[in-house]
């Protein structure tokens, strides 16, 4: 059972008034029957839920019945969105707020929902961040907040990998998103949306220039869209691999997923010792050649010739490192 879906529920019904079991479970994307069992345990938790009966009935509140969600300061109430990522509240400087609307939150529910949310926190954690990284430094990421909140345009020093490195750009913020402990900026600059690392602004200051974000831009949408772009000018090449059962177990630990995806697509066998042949996507011949490294003994590079020869030539370059020969 959800507490959250029970909340929901709770809410829609406070909105809506009366609304059939079909409706709730439209709305919420669940089953009518777990809409039913939804509604009867709000039912045995002390809520006043009354079925009316009837082509035109459903379930309501009793008259005059609301939730005790009251109290909540502006920036407690944009804090609910965040009392599931104790870290990024952190990050964003909104930590006692997330405490403080958590509380009173949990004071508002009816008793038994408030003990099973309360349990329902203490079970659960999220660490965002990635194994051994080092949290990045966004001195400037509450500025950002504030500006995509109050719609102020902001000028910054970016540093870009490509050249020229550092760059001024004024932004409108559009919004923020956290992917895998990193922090971006989603915001126009010069006609297009663009996004922005957060960690690798430079300065920022913001200006006293206003702007509207466009009603019709859904920062869900454009991530999407950006992260599958991003992954089609990433790999600009294949390359063909044969890898012994060991490199193949060992591929989530050391290439990214679309690799091991590649992999599994076209892998066909190649001998009786369990070793297969298979083609996957590369960014670059240099990029390729120090991921494929990791695996050792247990990958050799069919194509293309540059990749061959570039892992040939690391590894004698090893060899000759360890005062060994290349051959052995």
């Amino acid at each position: 059972m959800s507490v959250g879906r029970l909340v929901s529920v709770l809410l829609l019904l406070q909105s809506r008034g009366r609304t059939p079991a079909q409706g709730i479970a439209d709305e919420l994307g669940v089953s009518v029957r777990t809409a039913y069992r939804d509604l009867a345990r709000l039912q045995a938790a002390g809520v006043p839920v009354h079925a009316e009966p009837g082509r035109a009935g459903g379930y309501r509140l009793v008259d005059g019945y609301r939730t005790r969600l009251t109290g909540l300061s502006p920036g407690e109430a944009r804090a609910v969105f965040f009392a599931g990522l104790p870290g990024a509240a952190a990050d964003l400087g909104i930590a006692s707020e997330v405490a403080a609307a958590r509380l009173k939150l949990l004071a508002a529910l009816p008793a038994e929902l408030g003990e099973q949310a309360a349990r329902s926190a203490a079970v659960f954690h999220l660490d965002a961040p990635a194994w051994y990284r080092e949290p990045e430094q966004t001195p400037y990421l509450t500025l950002f907040v504030d500006a995509a909140l109050t719609g102020r345009v902001v000028e910054v020093r970016y540093r870009r990998w490509r050249a020229p490195q550092e760059v001024y750009r004024r932004l409108r913020p559009y919004g923020l998103v956290l992917k895998s402990g990193v922090w971006y900026l989603v915001a126009a600059a010069e006609g297009r949306t663009g996004t922005y690392r957060i960690s690798q602004v430079l300065d920022a200051v913001t200006d006293d220039e206003r702007f509207d974000r466009p009603r019709d831009f859904d920062l869900g949408a454009y991530w999407a869209g950006y992260l599958d772009d991003f992954e089609a000018r990433r790999y600009t090449g294949t390359a063909t691999v044969r890898l012994s059962p060991r490199g193949r177990r060992r591929l989530p630990d050391n290439v990214p997923l679309e690799v091991v995806r590649a992999v599994d697509s076209t892998a066909t066998a190649v001998g009786e010792d369990g070793w297969v042949e298979a083609v996957i996507p590369t960014e670059s011949t240099a990029h390729a050649c120090g991921e494929l490294l990791r695996l050792g003994v247990d990958v050799e590079v069919v194509a293309p010739d540059e990749l061959r020869r570039a892992m040939a030539a690391t590894v004698g370059v090893l060899a000759r490192m360890y005062g060994l020969h290349a051959d052995g």
